[in-house]
């Protein structure tokens, strides 16, 4: 039996909840986010994207774009208000509810609490509780699992909702560009294309064996993607696999000891954080974006949990350490992420300072 598989995104979701409680800003551009220097655009409204605007752009980039874009601060305790009450409707349906960030989820419906047979009209009925509840709508896919419900829910937004029934599926991934696919981001796209692999039928003629040689253990995810094959379950309740805090500095940093003190405080935030959330890992990784935007990163595990703010600061200052051309670039962005050793590749983000939530919406 086919799995009956929903993947609901929300519509431009921080976005929309500024625009909905502020009568001010509707039709109008709106990017969620600190409007200044070092900004950077968590959120745009689709009024914004009209105008090339996306999140994680810097604010000026975004202002030059669109001289009138309207910035509002962005208020996290609500997104997770709003979120909570979108889930509890999910769960009205399945228990089966795999929450991806505060406004989007895979929902497993094959057997459901309804005793309905029709994904798609569950599907129905749910964007339009969200928007009787909340005001805001959502864009839905359905299908017989979760690469591509999640396609779907992407192809008719917003407020869309889009079917891909067994019966169409390998032809509609033939005809689907690699950068759509899910877990291809713009680097690996950018590879695919240098090897003539520009759509999912391009992408069907590699064997699993030299896709695994060109892109790693990844490549047997994406031999099987391409023939719309994915057997992940609907996991409802997931393990977080890591924590950390990162910070975008005011002025470029290049003296080693504004350096340490950088460092001092993400230590200090991300000890916090862990004994909050009584999470134990081996592994430290240390990530360097210089002023170009070029992202290094630096990691460690050890035989011990990492557990106290000095065996924090201790590693992450010898991680610094090893960074070869540090006395050569200025430094815009430092972050510091625990990662649990027992359990590598979480598709879950690391919580940040500033960029805290995920920011596709």
């Amino acid at each position: 039996m086919n799995r009956k598989i929903i993947h609901v995104d929300m519509d431009a979701f921080y976005a929309s909840i500024e625009q909905r409680d502020n009568p001010d800003y509707r039709g109008k551009p709106v990017a969620v986010g600190y409007g200044e220097k070092r900004g950077v655009v968590a959120a745009a409204s689709y009024e914004a994207r009209r105008y090339g605007i996306h999140s994680a752009m810097p604010s000026v980039t975004a202002l030059r774009k669109c001289p009138h874009l309207i910035f509002v601060m962005p208020r996290f305790d609500h997104y997770r208000q709003v979120s909570s009450q979108i889930m509890q409707i999910f769960l009205e349906y399945t228990d089966k509810v795999e929450p991806l960030s505060l406004d989007e989820a895979f929902l497993d419906v094959t057997v459901n609490h309804k005793g309905n047979r029709s994904a798609t009209l569950i599907a129905k009925e749910i964007k339009q509780k969200i928007l009787n509840r909340t005001r805001l709508t959502a864009s839905a896919g359905v299908s017989y699992n979760k690469f591509l419900a999640k396609i779907a829910s992407d192809y008719k937004k917003p407020n869309g909702l889009f079917v891909i029934e067994p019966a169409e599926a390998e032809a509609f991934v033939e005809k689907l560009p690699v950068n759509k696919f899910f877990g291809v981001g713009r680097v690996t796209a950018a590879r695919m294309e240098e090897l003539g692999i520009k759509t999912g039928a391009d992408l069907k003629k590699w064997s699993e064996v030299d896709l695994v040689r060109e892109f790693g253990k990844a490549g047997i995810t994406y031999y099987h993607f391409a023939r719309g094959v994915d057997d992940r379950e609907v996991e409802s309740e997931r393990v977080r696999k890591s924590l950390g805090a990162e910070e975008t500095f005011f002025d470029d940093l290049s003296e080693m000891v504004d350096l340490l003190a950088a460092l001092d405080q993400l230590a200090a935030e991300v000890q916090r954080r862990a004994e909050k959330k009584k999470f134990l890992a081996r592994t430290l990784t240390l990530k360097i974006k210089y002023a170009d935007f070029t992202v290094i990163t630096r990691s460690r595990t050890v035989e011990h949990y990492i557990r106290t703010y000095s065996q924090l600061f201790d590693l992450g200052k010898e991680l610094l350490l090893q960074v070869d051309d540090l006395q050569e670039q200025k430094v815009r962005l430092m972050g510091l992420t625990l990662k649990n050793a027992d359990a590598e590749g979480s598709m879950l983000p690391a919580e940040g300072i500033q960029l805290s939530l995920d920011f596709k919406d």
